[in-house]
């Protein structure tokens, strides 16, 4: 079936047609990955204005912001412990930072404007410098005007290689974006909706892998994959599916986790976070399988389909080599010394929590945090909702008192997920975003090992820019 980006195409058909664009688009780019593995790393990343071909039309070019002319920006990739340089020149009309997210690395290289450095002012550049402690799979973002520069493509990834990587027979990336695009393939304007803001977010109709409409994956029967999955949306929640698949999950936001198999056999993923799984090919060949997202009620979509190539079998039965990921060297918790912190989670549509002072983008904000709202993208002057010594154990309980999934990101740490609402979570989670549901009361706990003042946000941008966002201070 071959569909085109069609002048009148609706939410609806833009969501069925995801599926459908030119043929073996993925596998082209994750060739590009490999390719760009073995060159030298990346050094210099310049955001600026730029035109993509990302519907499967090469007459219908999008205009977005991108790194170095391409979306998402390129793939940067190191071994652990090596050191990232990157010199950000911008090309953009108006100011910008970087933030490394997931990265535990100094606070003077979080990206954070007015807290942690300089906005970088048009034509201006920032040198960046440091060495991820981590091997995993991360990523770069806009933290400036972030809902805007995010919204319009400013994001890339960030794959720090393992010192003794796993055995596979292929490392592939996904790097998943949530367009809102109008008929001629131009991104529709109204970033800071009212009501969209004290709800879900501004959610979008098309949605890519590697900065284009997917088709088919081609893989072979026997073989096993490593597929390293990144939600670079600013708003979309994402539940797949693989059919026909059992796919097993060995690291969340980076963190190799036990290995296992997705709640209810869905990879759930809120902006921002990532999920490596193993994926042993074990369909019929001449087969295809689709990838299919069907968080949202009603608007259940075929992502991407696995296409079997004919040929018999890499190996008769699946492979045998360990799933379990090297462990990184993030410092424990010690619970029984660790110091509480309760973080309510407030305002929004619907919250039935007296948040409706917060409400509207104009004359005040939509959400809060124990009671404060911070807006926009960070500022010198934004007081820390609490103080910690260095080298203590810290937990966090959220409490989501809204009626609104949030995706809560810590700047400059990692996380053990305990418990929610109550009952503990399995498999030795990490990660450095965890999404909160509707009402839920989630347990979080990390030491504070990492100086300076943090961001803890929501990665719903809206929400963040909205009022969901505070800083820590660890001193």
């Amino acid at each position: 079936m071959t569909t085109s980006f069609l002048p009148a195409l609706s939410r609806r058909r833009l969501l069925t047609t995801v599926a459908a664009s030119s043929v073996a688009v993925i596998a082209s780019q994750s060739n590009r990955l490999h390719a760009e593995a073995e060159s030298p790393k990346v050094s210099r990343i310049r955001p600026a204005p730029a035109e993509v071909s990302m519907v499967g039309n090469d007459a219908l070019r999008t205009g977005v912001l991108a790194y170095d002319g391409v979306i998402p920006g390129p793939v940067l990739r190191l071994r652990q412990g090596t050191t990232l340089r990157a010199v950000v020149e911008n090309g953009l009309a108006e100011g910008t930072t970087v933030h490394w997210h997931g990265i535990r690395l100094p606070n003077a290289m979080d990206g954070v404007p007015g807290l942690t450095q300089p906005t970088i002012r048009p034509g201006g550049r920032f040198d960046y410098a440091f060495s991820p402690p981590d091997a995993g799979t991360f990523w770069y973002h806009s933290h400036d005007d972030s809902l805007v520069q995010m919204g319009r493509g400013l994001a890339g990834p960030l794959i720090v290689e393992e010192l003794e990587p796993p055995a596979v027979d292929r490392d592939l990336l996904w790097t998943i974006q949530d367009w809102r695009l109008e008929p001629d393939a131009q991104i529709a304007p109204g970033f800071s909706n009212r009501m969209e803001a004290a709800m879900d977010g501004r959610v979008g109709n098309t949605v890519t892998i590697n900065g284009r409409l997917p088709d088919n994956l081609r893989v072979r029967a026997g073989e096993r994959v490593r597929l390293r999955l990144l939600n670079a949306a600013i708003a979309r929640i994402m539940a797949l599916r693989f059919v026909g698949h059992s796919p097993i999950v060995v690291a969340l936001d980076g963190q190799p986790c036990d290995p296992h198999e997705p709640a209810a056999g869905r990879i759930l993923l809120g902006p921002a976070m990532r999920a490596d799984v193993m994926l042993d090919m074990q369909g019929e060949p001449g087969r295809s399988y689709p990838v299919v997202d069907d968080f949202y009620d009603r608007l259940s979509y075929t992502l991407v389909r696995l296409s079997y190539d004919a040929a018999p079998p890499l190996r008769p039965h699946p492979s045998d080599a360990p799933l379990r990921l090297p462990p990184n060297p993030v410092p424990r918790p010690d619970l029984a010394t660790a110091v509480f912190h309760d973080i309510r989670l407030q305002g929004g549509m619907m919250s039935g929590t007296g948040g409706g002072g917060m409400m509207g983008m104009g004359g005040g904000a939509a959400w809060g945090i124990n009671g404060q709202s911070m807006t926009g993208d960070g500022s010198a002057d934004m007081q820390p909702l609490f103080r910690i010594d260095r080298g203590r154990s810290c937990i966090l309980d959220f409490r989501n008192e809204t009626a609104w999934w949030h995706p809560m990101h810590l700047h400059g740490h990692s996380f053990s997920v305990l418990k929610r609402d109550g009952v503990p979570v399995p498999h030795d989670e990490w990660g450095d975003t965890v999404l909160v549901r509707p009402r839920e009361h989630v347990r979080v706990a990390f030491v504070a090992d990492n100086p300076g003042d943090w961001m803890l946000h929501c990665h719903v941008m809206e929400h963040q820019a909205g009022g969901l966002m505070t800083t820590i201070r660890v001193s």
